[in-house]
């Protein structure tokens, strides 16, 4: 492929940063794990920051701490990656899947989230789809009303801010950061990479407590704790997990966040010359084009005109070597979810939305010429595919 679908700026900074580690001998959560929690809570303007394995686990530890359990319903997107459902289900959890926007807005819709609450809903897992910003203020005072748990899976969003609403005491809060707890990932291809890895945020300390308790099978002192003297034995006080991180995910991240800022703005600048040269392109519809000052821009999402030309428009960029992908697949259409959920209403949006959507490239080592290189082939194989579409249809 010319043009890989995502890139990690990870060079000579981070291979020195994992070797330090390495000559320490310490690998599992230590001081480096403290230190990079701190620079990340610093960054987000939170109490806390708890590492974890991955964003699944914080999800799922976000749930837990929230006192999520076996008869409680959390209202979730089916719009979104499959584990900001699976997490639910970690917990004993009913997912109650909520429609989307529609081709401009991939975030929730609230008329349908309000229409889904019932008396067993507990929870809200708001997903911050591509980095930009669902309603908070809206979906807030929702939660406030009804006395429910907002969780934000803001894994696309680490680093954006909220300037939406008019809420002041919500405006320019971080994204992550407005719920009970926000849930990052490192993921290989997001914005801060560690590979593997994750991070809960929050300013109750409750929540943290019992996140930082439970990441390490519910034990109240770590193995750090005793290797540093701190501790001579532990308890085990509730069902924990192994969600540790390690040290060399916490000193890849510690670099990694020192290049965010400059990340995020290289991102912002791509998506604004991919809107500029693809905004008038008849064939697809471009997401949040309104937001594009307040988001962490982690992909970037076409709405193709015509769900019949998605294979066909695929191919033909795939031919000129630019890599595509799908986000995502309704989680509520995968077979596990068809058997462990039944039918919970309609989610036209979704569904409409999920059979065109294209994720073209996007990442801070793609240049202006490259994107302008790229745009230049989407239009073209849009022109092609519509050619098809026009043969193909009656009286073509």
């Amino acid at each position: 492929m010319r043009f890989l679908l995502s890139d990690i700026d990870m060079g000579e900074e981070e291979a020195r940063a994992v070797a330090d580690v390495v000559r320490s001998k310490w690998l599992s959560i230590g001081p480096r794990t403290a230190e990079f929690e701190a620079a990340f809570a610093e960054m987000m303007g939170t109490k806390h920051a708890v590492a974890v394995s991955s964003c699944t686990a914080a999800l799922h530890l976000a749930l837990k701490a929230c006192g999520i359990g076996p008869g409680d319903e959390v209202l979730v997107p089916s719009y979104t990656f499959v584990a900001s459902a699976n997490a639910i289900l970690y917990q004993g959890a009913t997912p109650v899947f909520v429609d989307i926007g529609g081709p401009d807005d991939l975030n929730l819709d609230l008329s349908d989230l309000e229409a889904r609450i019932t008396p067993r809903t507990s929870a809200i897992i708001v997903v911050h789809l591509a980095g930009y910003a669902a309603d908070m203020d809206r979906i807030m005072a929702l939660a406030d009303r009804h006395g429910l748990a907002v969780i934000e899976d803001a894994c696309h969003a680490i680093g954006a801010t909220y300037e939406l609403g008019a809420d002041p005491q919500l405006t320019g809060r971080k994204l992550g950061t407005i719920g009970a707890a926000g849930c990052f990932s490192f993921f290989a291809n997001k914005n801060l990479v560690t590979g593997e890895g994750g991070m809960i945020v929050t300013d109750d300390d409750r929540i943290a407590e019992d996140a930082r308790r439970s990441r390490a099978h519910g034990m109240t002192k770590t193995s750090w704790d005793r290797a540093a003297g701190r501790a001579s034995d532990y308890d085990v006080v509730d069902l924990g997990y192994n969600y540790r991180g390690t040290e060399i995910t916490a000193a890849l991240g510690l670099v990694q966040l020192g290049k965010l800022h400059g990340a995020n703005a290289r991102r912002k600048a791509l998506t604004r010359r991919y809107e500029e040269r693809l905004a008038d392109c008849p064939s697809m519809t471009l997401p949040f084009t309104d937001r594009i000052d307040d988001a962490g821009h982690h992909i970037m999402p076409i709405v193709l005109k015509d769900a019949r030309s998605r294979t066909a428009f695929r191919e033909a960029l795939k031919a000129r070597g630019i890599q595509t992908s799908v986000h995502y697949p309704p989680v509520h259409l995968f077979t596990h979810y068809r058997k462990r959920c039944p039918e919970q209403g309609p989610l036209p949006k979704t569904l409409d939305v999920a059979a065109r959507e294209v994720t073209l490239p996007l990442h801070p080592l793609l240049s202006d010429a490259d994107v302008d290189t790229i745009c230049d082939e989407v239009l073209s194989a849009a022109g092609e595919t519509e050619v098809l579409e026009s043969q193909e249809s009656p009286g073509g």
